[in-house]
């Protein structure tokens, strides 16, 4: 075999070097490119690492909330309870009552007409009994010796009482 001429080695050296140049530029592209990675492939993780933590420290605040929030039911539940009790026990105070403020409003209803018969017993007893007077001699334009409503049988009693009135307020 012949040796090739020197310009087909030339040619052959050139495309070496020049093969060789785009090797070397892909491998420092690859380089690149694999530190690129790496960079973002740590960037990565720490944020998942971060994620992680802050999602850890949410399912911490929710479960101290949620037990707050436990903690805030049981106390609510207790107060309606008593309160339930407090009006249960009104309830009960009202109807023991209710009977008695009827009655306080039917006297109130009563308490003028009986002030005004107050205020005539009142009149009627300044006014005192009747000065005594003399059976046979009636006064005028009064009632006969016997009254109008006697049925006879008060005969040997006192022919009249002297009218005395009173109050007991």
């Amino acid at each position: 075999m012949s040796a090739p001429p020197p310009l087909q080695i030339r040619e052959a050296n050139a495309h070496l070097a020049a093969v060789h140049r785009h090797v070397a530029e892909l491998e420092a592209r690859l380089d690149a490119a694999e530190r690129t990675v790496r960079a973002q492939a740590e960037r990565l993780a720490r944020h998942d690492q971060q994620l992680l933590a802050a999602l850890d420290e949410l399912g911490r605040a929710k479960d101290c909330e949620i037990a707050a929030l436990q903690e805030q039911l049981l106390t609510s539940e207790a107060t309606v309870h008593s309160l339930q009790a407090a009006v249960r026990q009104r309830d009960e105070l009202i109807g023991q009552l209710q009977p008695r403020a009827e009655l306080l409003q039917d006297i109130c209803r009563r308490r003028p007409p009986l002030a005004g018969l107050l205020a005539a017993l009142a009149e009627a007893e300044r006014l005192g009994p009747l000065p005594t007077r003399d059976p046979s001699h009636p006064l005028p334009g009064g009632p006969s010796p016997r009254l109008a409503n006697s049925t006879g049988e008060e005969e040997d009693r006192d022919r009249l009482q002297p009218a005395v009135f009173g109050t007991t307020v």
